[in-house]
């Protein structure tokens, strides 16, 4: 087990080095100045060198990315070249807990949702029930989050005025007010995902009601919530680990149409910003932490897999 930790850990690291590279040369090779950008092209030629000097964007491509690489790696990502030059981590530190709560609660709600909605389909096959589940799935994946975001705004916030439209407020400032201006983008967020996991769990729940062991389980006259709960439950849970570590990984990525929408100022926002302002530090920082999350749900999964079930050993 340990062994294997450190050799996953190893390649995770290789990858977000792999990543960190090729983000730092594609940015440098995409057509366009961040200076002109940040001047929107009305600067004096001389303005302009001067900034970029001050900025080392006038050094070789090398220099930059060892000087950066090697500050990333004592967790230095460097200052916004836009506006008021603000350290990169200050603005991911202030980012990460808006994008990892409304993830969160996205992911708690997508599950409640989905593993009742999935074993009811699956135990309850050609029912219904079963159509019911199937169709509302289907609707859930067709629709758009930004859809689904506005309908909920018009209904909850305008209309009925139970819930804020746009904003977020820190946990320390309380409980319910941290939860009331997260439920509607999660929501809007949750349910395309718990669609994925509903049907995900139906299926995997259909072919190990099938095999042979739950037929003796069944013939020893066990009764179905123990057949459900004890045997058939986890070992369909296999397959659908591995789609939520890496939709949860996609959730913290991928909220930036929803964080717009609600005016949540989250890693995927803050990363649109800084490809708009083509600001370098921002983009890199922003997607090495991406990067992180995403390579380590990873490795979270693998581990996972041996909690669940426990023929499976994990050996390097």
């Amino acid at each position: 087990m340990s062994r294997f930790l450190v050799r996953r850990i190893f390649g995770a690291l290789i990858v977000m080095f792999a990543v960190a590279t090729l983000v730092f040369i594609m940015l440098r090779l995409v057509p366009g100045d961040p200076i002109a950008a940040m001047l929107y092209d009305a600067g004096d030629p001389d303005a302009v060198d001067e900034i970029r000097t001050k900025l080392g964007l006038d050094r070789p491509m090398y220099v930059q990315y060892g000087k950066w690489l090697w500050n990333a790696v004592q967790g230095d990502f460097g200052r916004s070249i836009y506006g008021s030059r603000v350290e990169v981590s200050r603005l991911l530190m202030e980012a990460l807990p808006r994008t990892l709560s409304l993830a969160s609660l996205s992911f708690i709600i997508a599950m409640v949702i989905a593993v009742p909605a999935g074993l009811i389909a699956a135990t309850r096959r050609n029912s219904r029930a079963d159509y019911a589940v199937t169709f509302v799935a289907f609707l859930g994946l067709s629709m758009p989050d930004f859809w689904l975001a506005i309908l909920l705004i018009i209904a909850f916030a305008a209309n009925l005025h139970w819930l804020p439209a746009i904003g977020y407020v820190p946990l320390a400032k309380g409980f319910w007010p941290w939860l009331s201006h997260l439920i509607l983008p999660a929501l809007a967020v949750g349910t395309a995902f718990s669609a994925i996991v509903a049907r995900m769990i139906r299926s995997s729940m259909l072919e190990v009601l099938n095999t042979e062991y739950m037929r003796v389980a069944r013939s020893k006259g066990l009764s179905e919530r123990t057949l459900i709960m004890t045997h058939a439950l986890p070992n369909a849970l296999i397959p659908v680990v591995t789609v939520i570590g890496i939709a949860f990984a996609l959730l913290m990525s991928g909220t930036v149409v929803v964080e717009n929408v609600f005016a949540i100022k989250g890693l995927g926002r803050l990363l649109i910003q800084g490809i708009l302002n083509r600001d370098y530090p921002v983009v890199q920082g922003t997607i090495l932490v991406v990067s992180a999350i995403f390579v380590f749900s990873n490795l979270l999964v693998d581990v996972l897999y041996s909690i669940i079930d426990p023929r499976i050993r994990l050996q390097s």
